[in-house]
């Protein structure tokens, strides 16, 4: 700490420790510096710290100054200067050499000692806040309690699986090296019996004069260890003991105080505040990293999953994909059909041709015959040039007719064409023309029902759905959905530029229970949305506009049991046409209980819930 020294008087010597960014000089009562003698007036100057030089400079041109015997205005100082104010010689010195001498302005000792631990304390926080392995911040956290306190030993453990074990240490003997190097035993290095009572208590524990404390002189491990001072403050996480720091110190003339413990306790909190950020990010990296696995292990193309119903939709394309064979996608809205035709046509032999969709949909019908095969000029009002369709776009790749249901009959009578001859013609024009694709198609649609009712072509319908690959819906894959949620969150993390790190518990149980009507769409939209508005670095329910209503009620076991199997019934009997015998003949039950669902159903339907 810099310092001035002058004297008063011969016999009376005045010194002044500089801790202040503005210190006044003069005869003043109120400067912080008050000098007595001729040529000093009553603001002479000031001495002020730019944050790297100490710099003197007048205040009234009234009072002379002097730099080394120079008469100056203001000056820079450097170590041993002598300043000249009036009649007044001080000296200014850099740091105290007299440090065991009381200085005029200095803090008492315990404010020093205070000022001391606020400035370690924010240095500490600076440093650990830069880790974030644990590791990283317990060796760092050990470092600066044991240079706060001066203690002759340190010692940091962490509770594992409810043993404590020695993570750290410092300023051990020659014979307690070895044993940390071996994984360390606490009750060989540390009072087991102080230990015990800060464990069992959760509150700091300071023994200042261990060998003449009655609670502990009589303690074995006091006595063994030779210990005159401990001070042991617990590391705590809601209540739960993370941890201790133990410090010792075996020289009585070195003695724990309780500004000691008061300055370890703060550190010790903000400590364990650090160390659950630190624990959370370690976790939530341990999260992704088990989830990139299991996304690697169940990624198929640009496909995620590992549901028993999406391997079997997996293994489907890999046996249809080298054929040629037309394949027909079903599929709610949002459950990826159009990447299972992708993936088709990836693994197929047609790989390095085109693929080409087609929203059947999304385009009016009085274009929709020009789209898929395309027309000559002048073929009607605006046809200014010959255009190539979607089948000559095509060629020699494939094409996917997206939402196939959606076509006119009139459409479908020339599709049909196409499939079979394996020729279009455009509009406006005679001449057929050789096309060679595969056809892949998709719909959300019950084709069979529309085929009942006449709003389908049986004969296309056979064309196009030689095999059939079903998709099933988000809410029937299971675990996938979390799954895939983290694959989106991780996809979208560096597009969207934010500091989102994961799900929070409640987010992924509410996840789960949604119903999700938009499939796999929705929850990619969803995420996104909620990546975008949230403020935090985890996903809450809340960000994902998930509300207790919106969530599919929990029902009894019971219940759900024969929802369940009613469903089940009544999709073999769709299987079998409608035969009931067959049905339950293939289920296994009495025929009693395939009429039993279907009065229940018809029940249902009279009144109005179904």
């Amino acid at each position: 700490m810099p310092v001035l020294s002058w004297a008063a008087a011969p016999d009376r010597p005045r010194r002044y420790a500089i801790y202040k960014k503005l210190t006044t000089l003069g005869a003043a009562p109120d400067n912080d510096v008050v000098l007595e003698g001729p040529g000093i007036v009553p603001y002479h100057a000031v001495v002020m710290f730019d944050g790297r030089d100490f710099n003197l400079r007048e205040v009234s041109r009234e009072g002379e100054i002097a730099q080394n015997g120079r008469k100056r205005r203001q000056f820079r100082l450097h170590h041993s200067d002598r300043v000249g104010l009036g009649d007044v010689t001080i000296d200014f010195s850099a740091y105290d050499e007299y440090a065991g001498q009381p200085c005029a302005g200095a803090p008492s000792p315990g404010e020093d000692r205070l000022i001391q631990g606020l400035t370690r304390l924010h240095d500490f926080s600076k440093a650990l806040m830069g880790k974030s392995a644990v590791e990283e911040l317990l060796p760092a956290l050990l470092d600066s309690v044991v240079a706060l306190t001066q203690a002759d030993k340190g010692f940091l453990l962490m509770f594992e699986d409810g043993k404590p074990v020695v993570r750290g240490s410092r300023n051990l003997g020659p014979g307690d090296s070895p044993l940390i190097a071996a994984g360390g035993d606490p009750a060989r290095l540390v009072s087991d019996s102080i230990l015990k009572q800060v464990v069992e208590r959760r509150e700091p524990v300071l023994v200042a004069d261990a060998l003449h404390d009655s609670a502990f002189s009589t303690a074995q491990s006091v006595i063994d260890l030779k210990l005159c001072s401990v001070m042991v403050v617990p590391l705590l996480e809601e209540g739960n003991l993370l941890g201790v720091l133990y410090l010792g110190n075996d020289r009585v003339a070195n003695l724990f105080d309780e500004n000691h413990l008061r300055i370890l306790t703060v550190f010790a909190a903000q400590a364990s505040l650090i160390l659950q950020k630190a624990r959370l990010v370690e976790r939530f990296r341990q999260d992704r990293d088990k989830y990139k696995q299991q996304v690697e292990v169940q990624t198929f193309g640009d496909l995620v999953g590992s549901s028993p119903a999406m391997l079997d939709v997996f293994a489907r394309v890999r046996k249809v994909a080298p054929t040629d064979v037309s394949v027909m996608i079903l599929g709610e809205t949002g459950t990826g059909k159009e990447l299972i035709a992708r993936e088709i046509h990836r693994r197929s032999n047609r790989t390095k041709g085109p693929f080409v969709a087609i929203n059947c949909g999304a385009i009016p019908e009085t274009l929709m015959e020009s789209e898929l095969f395309g027309h000559v000029r002048g073929a009607f009002t605006g046809a200014v040039a010959t255009h190539l369709g979607k089948f000559q776009a095509a060629a020699g790749g494939t094409i996917f007719l997206d939402e196939v249901g959606e076509l006119p009959l009139s459409l479908q009578v020339k599709l049909l064409r196409v499939l079979q001859d394996r020729v279009v013609v455009k509009v406006g024009d005679t001449r057929p023309e050789k096309i060679d694709v595969r056809v892949l198609a998709a719909t959300n649609k019950l084709l069979e029902e529309e085929v009942r009712t006449g709003r389908f072509r049986e004969d296309l319908y056979y064309r196009l759905n030689v095999v059939t690959i079903g998709l099933p819906p988000l809410r029937e894959r299971g675990e996938d959905i979390v799954t895939i949620a983290n694959y989106f969150l991780k996809k979208h993390r560096e597009e969207l530029s934010t500091t989102v790190a994961g799900f929070a518990p409640e987010a992924l149980a509410a996840i789960r229970r949604f119903e999700w009507p938009g499939n796999v769409r929705q929850l990619e939209n969803r995420i996104k949305k909620a990546m975008v508005m949230c403020e935090g670095t985890l996903l809450g329910a809340t960000d994902l506009d998930l509300a207790a209503q919106d969530l599919a009620p929990v029902v009894p076991l019971a219940q759900a049991k024969e929802d369940f199997q009613r469903r089940y019934v009544l999709e073999v009997l769709e299987r079998n046409g409608g035969n009931r015998t067959q049905t339950a003949k293939d289920l296994g039950v009495d025929p009693r209980t395939i009429f039993r669902y279907l009065e229940k159903e018809d029940a249902e339907e009279r009144s109005g819930q179904v």
